[in-house]
């Protein structure tokens, strides 16, 4: 048998404590279930529900809580914005459960984790009410993120991306999009009749890259239109965000579950936004909470 290969000090950066460099976390800090946010500040939203916080760290725009709630326990962490920081996150959530950190070897037994995405995005279609919950059956990347690891689509991801890119006339001078389906277990457990289901587009900014115009000039001032008026079967692209292709596509090479809920806050169909939307946020927290007690 060969012998593992060790991860040199450069690959992955330990703390002097022994913690993850960015997330600063030991495996013990973290739960077998994670729900991430963009928002600090949803943090503390999220575990405001606790019935007790087990611990609390800080680095940078990544705050993290592990607690209960009703006899489960979960980790909640800001990741920031950006599909950058979730491969950060990620990979580094992944190295607590999956990597010996003191011998610096991969475990030979791999461990599973469900991560859970509670976040805001703007509407791309007419019949998305503001406030309403967006369900990412699939993350379509516009990030390029996951081209460089080694992924792979699936025949049936190819259709359904075939078809986006030839409908769009997607440009080649922007990244190649990628397609990663969600968690059909985690799927199965938010089937909640009231809830939107379809595919969430992640953007690598928020302005010229969701197809903003406040002074820039848009390259490609179609796209958006494009994007909203494709379908392929029952496929068609409901919102705009900034993690979610990211999230999917990194959980899927890794092995864990992966599933994202969004309220729609702004509908770029309508040119219409929500400034009240804390309110609807915080019961869409207390219904994943309590839908993730099941699990």
């Amino acid at each position: 048998m060969e012998p593992k290969r060790r991860i040199p000090e450069s690959e992955l950066v330990l703390n002097p404590d022994g913690s993850v460099y960015h997330l600063k976390l030991k495996p013990e800090n973290l739960a077998d279930t994670v729900l991430v946010v963009g928002d600090p500040r949803r943090v503390l939203m999220i575990t405001d529900f606790f019935d007790r916080i087990e611990y609390e760290g800080q680095n940078r725009e990544i705050l993290t809580r592990t607690g209960i709630y009703k006899n489960k326990r979960l980790t909640v962490m800001s990741t920031g914005m950006g599909t950058d920081n979730i491969d950060i996150v990620l990979n580094e959530l992944d190295a607590l459960v999956n990597v010996d950190l003191e011998n610096r070897v991969v475990k030979s037994e791999k461990k599973s984790l469900k991560i859970v995405r509670l976040g805001t995005s703007g509407a791309l279609q007419t019949d998305i009410p503001l406030n309403s919950v967006i369900v990412s059956e699939y993350g379509l990347g516009f990030d390029g993120l996951v081209h460089y690891y080694q992924f792979k689509q699936t025949d049936e991801e190819s259709l359904i991306l075939d078809a986006f890119m030839k409908q769009t006339e997607w440009p080649d001078s922007l990244p190649k999009p990628y397609l990663v389906p969600a968690s059909s277990s985690l799927m199965e457990i938010f089937n909640q009749a009231t809830f939107f289901r379809g595919i969430t587009a992640t953007a690598s900014g928020f302005y010229g890259p969701q197809g903003r115009y406040v002074r820039l000039p848009l390259n490609y001032p179609d796209l958006n239109k494009n994007i909203q008026q494709y379908r392929y079967l029952d496929h068609r692209i409901l919102n705009f965000e900034m993690e979610t292709s990211a999230l999917y596509g990194l959980s899927r090479l890794l092995g864990h579950e992966a599933l994202t809920l969004c309220v729609a806050i702004a509908s770029r169909a309508k040119k219409e936004y929500n400034q009240s939307y804390n309110e609807v946020i915080l019961e869409v927290i207390k219904e994943v909470l309590n839908t993730l007690c099941k699990v």
